[in-house]
C-alpha cells in the first residue's frame, strides 16, 4: 500500500473576471494638431483636477484625415490622462493601433425609458386598514382588477439610494439608473449617475448626470455648493461663488441647447 499523498492543488497564480471599466471619451472633431492641442488644454484648464488619471478612449470616427497620434497620445499623457482605447476607421485606426490603442467598440447605451404619469384608470386604489380584527368587509371602490392575459407590467430599474456622507476622494456610480443620496457630497467626492442625481444635503463635490448621453437627466440638491457640475458631457466648473440666489440653496441643474441651466427651488 502506497503512502504516497495525493498532490494538492495549488491555486491559480491569476483569474480572468470581468469587469466595467468607466473611461472618458475624447472625441476628436478636428485632424489639426494645433487645434487639437489647444482645445486639450482649455479643457484641462476649465476642469481642474476632475479628469486627471481617468482612462480615456479616442472616438475618432468623425476624422477621414490622418492624425498624428504619437503628438495626441503624448499630450493626453501630459495632462494626466490615460489612453487605453480607441474607436477610428480605415488609416487612422490602423495608426492608432500601432501607438499600441487598442479597437474598442463603444456601442450605443440601452436609452431608458420616458417616465410618463399612468392613465387615471391604471392609478391603484389603496383601501384603509379594517376597522375591527376580522373584519372582511372591502373598503368602498377598492375594486380589485384582472390585468389582462399575457400583460408583464414594466419594472423601472430601482434607483440606487447611498444613505451615508461621501468624503473627499469617494465616488458613486450608479449605471442605468438615478442615484440619491442622503447626507453631504464633501469637496473631493464625486457622484455620477446615467440618469437623475439627487442630493438631499450639500453638495460640494462634483456631480455629473446622463454620463451615458441622456439629455434629459437632471441634478437636484437642497444645498448647491459643487466643484463641478454635469450633464450628458456638458459640464461647468465652479471657481468662484455662485450667486447668492443659488448658493446653498435647493436648486435643480438641466440643459437647455446644450447650456447648463441652473434654477432655484423657490418656496
Amino acid at each position: 500500500m502506497s503512502n504516497a499523498k495525493p498532490k494538492s492543488k495549488s491555486p491559480s497564480a491569476l483569474d480572468f473576471k470581468s469587469a466595467t471599466l468607466y473611461a472618458l471619451r475624447v472625441v476628436l472633431r478636428s485632424h489639426d494638431d494645433a487645434e487639437l492641442l489647444a482645445a486639450l488644454s482649455q479643457r484641462m484648464n476649465d476642469a481642474g483636477a476632475f479628469f486627471e488619471n481617468e482612462p480615456v478612449v479616442i472616438d475618432a470616427n468623425l476624422i477621414t484625415e490622418t492624425i498624428d497620434w504619437a503628438a495626441l497620445l503624448q499630450a493626453l499623457r501630459g495632462h494626466s490622462l490615460h489612453p487605453v482605447g480607441v474607436v477610428a476607421q480605415g488609416a487612422n485606426l490602423d495608426a492608432a493601433l500601432a501607438q499600441g490603442l487598442a479597437a474598442v467598440d463603444l456601442g450605443s447605451p440601452t436609452p431608458r425609458p420616458t417616465a410618463q404619469p399612468a392613465p387615471e384608470q391604471e392609478v391603484p386604489v389603496v383601501a384603509p386598514p379594517p376597522a375591527t380584527q376580522g373584519n372582511d368587509t372591502k373598503a368602498e371602490g377598492a375594486e380589485q382588477t384582472t390585468p389582462p392575459a399575457g400583460h408583464v407590467p414594466e419594472v423601472a430599474p430601482a434607483a440606487m439610494v447611498i444613505n451615508r456622507p461621501l468624503r473627499s476622494g469617494q465616488r458613486i456610480y450608479a449605471r442605468n439608473t438615478d442615484l440619491i443620496v442622503i447626507g453631504v457630497v464633501s469637496q473631493g467626492a464625486e457622484v455620477i449617475a446615467d440618469g437623475n442625481i439627487h442630493v438631499y444635503g450639500p453638495l460640494r463635490g462634483k456631480a455629473m448626470a446622463g454620463a451615458r448621453g441622456d439629455t434629459s437627466a437632471r441634478i437636484f440638491t437642497t444645498q448647491l455648493d459643487p466643484e463641478l457640475l454635469a450633464i450628458a458631457g456638458v459640464y461647468r466648473v465652479i471657481e468662484t461663488k455662485l450667486d447668492q440666489t443659488l448658493h446653498n440653496q435647493p436648486t435643480i441643474i438641466h440643459l437647455d441647447d446644450d447650456t447648463l441651466k441652473i434654477t432655484a427651488l423657490t418656496k
